[in-house]
């Protein structure tokens, strides 16, 4: 599930990419190719899925120093060229799925930030990059939105994460709200477990607070892609908190109607500090 954000997003606000400049649809779709088949190796992928993250990792490198033969990595490989981008983003994607073939509990929120640096972050310092950006204070903007991004996507999928026997809210944690796993398990969420979920999603709400001033250091088409990404987090997060932190009983999405409100806004203005609330 590592990269669920990215998949959530580009499927979920299909109209966003009417605004992608032609020169960049190629490129963009590439990356994503990337992003997706990476995510559905590691959590679809029938027989050994060490050992097709190996072999996937062993087409990427080749896309720096040889021919690849994997059409997606094929694809990508003029991209790769064409923005001097990096291997380092994609090999910590190709790990956190590595990562989720073993590591099924999170001791502490430190365990967890490592695997956000993995399975998120990558993506939105591939994107500056695509878009020729390569500051440090971009790319620390871009990790902290990425992985609030994440943290959303772990408190609103904590029944279908654990239905594949992983549980993302840390131990050391879970322990201290007094939740077990058989709470976790429950068909809805007791007042222990809706207590360390509002703790969660106002974390979260940290994290996108923390990132939205990237909004003000980039423009155009950019700009919307990271605003809808954000807004859409948020609005995930609202609908947590309108259930009373039970993600158990039913799972918070955004409908279709929502999600063109989203956009349509986001496209109207840009005025984001009312988006966080008090």
């Amino acid at each position: 599930m590592t990269l669920r954000l990215t998949k959530s997003h580009y499927e979920n606000f299909t109209l966003v990419s009417l605004l992608v400049p032609r020169r960049m649809r190629p490129h963009i779709a590439a990356v994503y190719a990337f992003c997706r088949t990476v995510d559905d190796i590691g959590d679809e992928a029938p027989g050994d899925r060490l050992a097709l993250l190996d072999r996937f990792e062993d087409e990427l490198r080749s896309a720096y120093s040889g021919s690849p033969r994997h059409p997606v990595i094929a694809a990508l490989q003029g991209t790769i060229h064409r923005f001097d981008l990096p291997a380092e983003p994609f090999l910590k994607l190709i790990e956190a799925n590595r990562i989720d073939q073993w590591k099924r509990r999170y001791a502490d929120f430190g365990e967890l930030l490592h695997y956000c640096d993995r399975s998120a972050n990558p993506v939105g310092r591939l994107f500056l990059m695509l878009y020729g950006r390569r500051d440090e204070e971009l790319f620390r903007l871009s990790d902290n939105t990425c992985t609030a991004l994440q943290l959303t996507n772990f408190w609103q999928d904590i029944k279908r994460d654990y239905g594949m026997g992983r549980i993302y809210l840390p131990q050391d944690e879970m322990e201290k709200f007094g939740v077990s796993e058989s709470d976790i398990a429950a068909e809805s969420a007791n007042e222990e477990l809706r207590a360390l979920v509002r703790f969660q999603v106002e974390r979260a709400r940290d994290y996108f607070r923390d990132g939205l001033p990237l909004l003000d250091r980039v423009s155009g088409h950019l700009k919307v892609d990271i605003a809808l990404f954000s807004r859409g987090g948020l609005a995930i997060l609202d609908k947590i908190a309108s259930q009373g932190y039970d993600t158990l009983s039913l799972r918070p999405t955004l409908s279709r109607a929502e999600k063109m409100r989203l956009f349509l806004s986001t496209l109207a203005s840009l005025r984001y500090e009312r988006w966080i609330g008090s």
